[in-house]
């Protein structure tokens, strides 16, 4: 659905986006992700003709540089931080974007409904909470059914009810065959959401591929989690010092440790022998988190 080659992007003396190159495919959720300054938005931007850019994008095998109008019908965008008219309702926000994309048959209330604002339809937007306006700005962004969705933190604002409901509507969209490209801080959210992972730093896609694989390629190990009813300093002096345990950390009456599947029975029974009581253990997966951490920090 989207294919970028050889991206670049400068602001002066600053290389905001340095030749990166990859392909997002048609259904998927793919996300973009980095610190401030990687190159997350400059990209967003490019793929929306928003700037002047190096290299090629084609958006269903379009040139994106000579298909403009087509493509931007394709597209819906959710910005990261969303504006909307004060004085307009929910309902005449929606249909002012409607007619600005030059869309004539959209059911509003029903696009309202899907983000739980049918009953501010009529409700001015200027005393719309951050999270109302941010559902606001999903409703915007699904205007004419675009096949691509382009989602810039878009739980931003939302309580917790409001971001499920959001990562639901995500789930629903990829089923049924819409393609997103998902930028968002929330590591959780987006190894709950997506498809495949691209982590940028400075200006450089430094890895890509699904969560499980980058944990294999990367080398981070599941973590053994033991919840015993008192932890002692001979039991993590013990479980520190067995083959292949490291980074043992407690926190209250509990013992985390990375380790190999083989050595989860020795550790347990080496924290029994010295005297602790286990109440219950279980294998945490690597996070999105720690890949992340460990990406951006090998790329310094």
């Amino acid at each position: 659905m989207i294919s970028i080659k050889n991206l670049r992007k400068e602001y002066g003396t600053v290389t905001a986006v340095d030749g990166i190159s990859f392909e997002v495919k048609r259904g998927e959720v793919f996300a973009l992700l980095g610190p401030n300054g990687a190159g997350k938005t400059t990209t967003i931007k490019a793929i929306l003709g928003l700037i002047q850019y190096e290299g090629d994008i084609f958006i269903d095998g379009m040139n994106a540089r000579e298909n403009k109008k087509r493509i931007k019908k394709m597209i819906g965008y959710l910005p990261e931080k969303v504006a909307f008219y004060d004085n307009l309702t929910a309902l005449q926000t929606l249909q002012f974007y409607a007619e600005l994309k030059g869309i004539h048959d959209a059911d509003l209330p029903a696009l309202l409904k899907e983000v739980n604002l049918e009953r501010d339809a009529n409700r001015k937007v200027g005393g719309f909470s951050k999270g109302m306006v941010q559902r606001l700005g999903l409703a915007q962004s699904l205007l004419g059914t675009p096949e691509l969705l382009i989602l810039d933190e878009p739980t931003t604002g939302l309580d917790a009810l409001g971001a499920f409901e959001v990562r639901t509507k995500i789930r629903e969209l990829s089923e049924q065959g819409n393609t997103i490209l998902l930028s968002s801080h929330i590591l959780s959210e987006v190894q709950e959401l997506s498809h495949r992972v691209a982590i940028l730093n400075k200006g450089s896609i430094v890895a890509i591929d699904t969560v499980e694989n980058l944990s294999k390629k990367l080398d981070v190990q599941p973590k053994l989690r033991i919840e015993l009813e008192h932890v002692s300093d001979e039991m993590v002096q013990q479980v520190s010092a067995l083959d292949g345990v490291r980074d043992v950390t407690v926190e209250g009456n509990v013992i985390e440790a990375i380790c190999p599947p083989n050595a989860k029975l020795s550790i347990i029974k080496t924290l029994e022998e010295a005297g602790g009581t286990v109440v219950d253990f279980k294998t945490v997966e690597p996070s999105l988190e720690e890949i992340f951490i460990k990406v951006v920090k090998d790329h310094v």
